[in-house]
């Protein structure tokens, strides 16, 4: 076998693959072998016959068409390694030259990944990412420890508020005849949650326990009963009780029971000291974050649209497994999981697009730079993944040569990307933003810079 490039485009090559006579007759006698138990010869008990006797009843070119598909799955594989091609999808298959006795020729038009033009990616300027913690801060973060232990009390002397809980009897009807769904008993009910229809919670505030109201609404026009859609109703509502958060005092007693603290002080000084920490952590990303997506948008590269759409239907995969981990397993609920999931696929291209090119500029660079990882870093890396997963000691050193032997090429590749990561923002000048600019956002949310890259393995690439 032998091939040459005959023509390169944008990201399009056109291979031309030669397979020689010799190479065809292995294929041929492999097709024979493939499909020989499904020819009857008379004479010879099924799959028994032998090729030549078949190739005289039928033809000798009745295995061509079988070992023209073999050989060619045979060569072209070995033509994109000897030209080193890093391919990114099927390839278009043409055959140029058949003939009985001689060579065969045919041409491969397959995608590639594209060509990195990199900027100047060392010492790029950006606008620094600021956030500080403040009182405010502090006393914002406490109010939302206190509504969580909070305790539920009733409330028996005066009428509904906003926020209290309810727990109420309704019926509900359009015109004289009561609805299927619009009946319930001792329903709870949070005033001001806006978790029932428009114009119902309101009506509630200001009645007392024990009284029976009369409810009027008018259902929204894309309401999901069809039958309710922009229909008045009333609703018969009883309520039963009235119950209230009842906060716990902020002093030194709340302290001790909600920390490990004596006083609000030393409450409040630990609160702040974790807010910050949290802040500083935000600014990192934001700031690793503002240099990656300064370089990608600097970097000329047209993005394939094949490897777009890749992204596109991963990200959908991870949003659908968000839903998934939050226990929308039942198939009830496939149905309103796919409609999201493919909603937010349409509206995804543009931050798939980015999530692609953000990739192939990193790798572009680990490649300029011959990054590599050295057997003690990756060891490193090795043993902090294990202690992530908090595995039992008997078991620790057999989940780390696992982790050595299947996830090898992932943990490099992962370290690689880390290290490039790390040069660009040491190397970057961080200049204050303007002051009619009160903060700096970055404009796209780089998913490399948190996870170091998420790798495509070879397969998903071919």
């Amino acid at each position: 076998m032998s091939s040459k490039l005959l023509k390169k485009g944008k990201n399009i090559v056109t291979l031309e693959i030669t397979v020689s006579q010799d190479e065809f007759e292995k294929a041929v006698n492999k097709a024979y072998l493939k499909v020989k138990n499904n020819i009857n010869v008379q004479g010879f008990r099924k799959g028994k016959a032998p090729r030549h006797i078949i190739e005289k009843k039928y033809g000798k070119s009745i295995f061509y068409d079988d070992a023209l598909d073999l050989a060619v799955q045979e060569a072209y594989p070995k033509a994109v390694t000897e030209l080193e091609l890093d391919i990114i999808d099927s390839p278009k298959i043409n055959i140029e030259k058949f003939e009985d006795g001689e060579d065969i020729v045919f041409t491969a038009e397959v995608e590639v990944m594209p060509e990195v033009e990199l900027p100047e990616y060392k010492g790029v300027e950006v606008v620094k990412t600021e956030i500080k913690v403040t009182d405010e801060d502090v006393e914002r973060e406490l109010k939302s420890v206190q509504e969580k232990n909070a305790r539920i009390v009733e409330v028996a002397d005066r009428p509904v508020q906003i926020g209290d809980f309810l727990t109420i009897d309704y019926s509900g009807f359009v015109g004289d005849e009561q609805f299927e769904g619009g009946t319930a008993e001792n329903q709870t009910l949070e005033i001001g949650s806006n978790s029932f229809i428009p114009g119902f919670e309101e009506q509630l505030t200001g009645r007392t326990k024990g009284e029976e109201v009369k409810v009027n609404v008018t259902f929204p026009e894309e309401y999901h009963a069809e039958n309710l859609k922009g229909k008045d109703a009333v609703f018969n509502v009883k309520i039963h009780e009235i119950k209230a958060k009842e906060l716990p005092e902020m002093d030194d007693e709340f302290a001790k029971d909600v920390s490990e603290f004596d006083t609000l002080e030393e409450l409040k000084a630990d609160t702040k000291k974790v807010l910050e920490k949290k802040a500083s952590d935000q600014v990192k990303i934001s700031n690793d974050n503002n240099v990656i997506t300064k370089i990608v948008n600097d970097t000329k590269l047209e993005v394939p649209e094949v490897l777009i759409q890749r992204e596109i239907e991963h990200l959908g995969r991870n949003y659908e497994q968000q839903f998934r981990q939050q226990g929308f397993n039942d198939k009830e609920y496939d149905e309103l999981i796919n409609n999201f999931v493919n909603q937010y696929k349409e509206g995804a291209k543009e931050q798939a697009e980015f999530n692609v090119k953000a990739e192939l500029v990193i790798e572009a660079i680990i490649k300029k730079e011959e990054i590599t990882v050295s057997d003690e870093e990756f060891k490193e890396e090795v043993n902090k993944i294990a202690e992530s997963y908090n595995v039992e000691e008997d078991r620790l050193e057999g989940f780390k040569d696992s982790l050595m032997q299947s996830s090898k090429s992932y943990i490099e590749e992962t370290l690689q990307k880390r290290k490039v990561i790390d040069m660009l923002v040491e190397s970057a000048v961080f200049v204050d933003a303007p002051a009619t600019v009160e903060s700096a956002e970055t404009s796209e949310a780089v998913e490399v810079v948190e996870s170091a890259g998420r790798n495509e393995s070879k397969e998903d690439k071919e």
